[in-house]
């Protein structure tokens, strides 16, 4: 058995996915909360808005790339 140091660029994928996915979730939280307090604050509200579109993006992409296209 051949028990390699480097793990394989899907699971380095697979591994950056969850991250992001942790992360993306983080988010949520932190939105919510800020959306919570009595005067929330617009502009930082936006820019986890526009991280989260983003991390989901990342996710997408990446996860395109461990899932080949079917070409029926």
């Amino acid at each position: 058995m051949n028990a390699s140091p480097e793990l394989k660029h899907e699971e380095m994928l697979a591994i950056r996915i969850a991250v992001l996915r942790r992360e993306h979730r983080d988010l949520d939280t932190a939105i919510e909360a800020l959306t919570q307090a009595p005067a929330p604050d617009a502009l930082m509200m936006q820019r986890l808005k526009r991280r989260k579109l983003a991390l989901k993006d990342e996710i997408v992409r990446i996860e395109d790339q461990l899932i080949p296209d079917i070409i029926a």
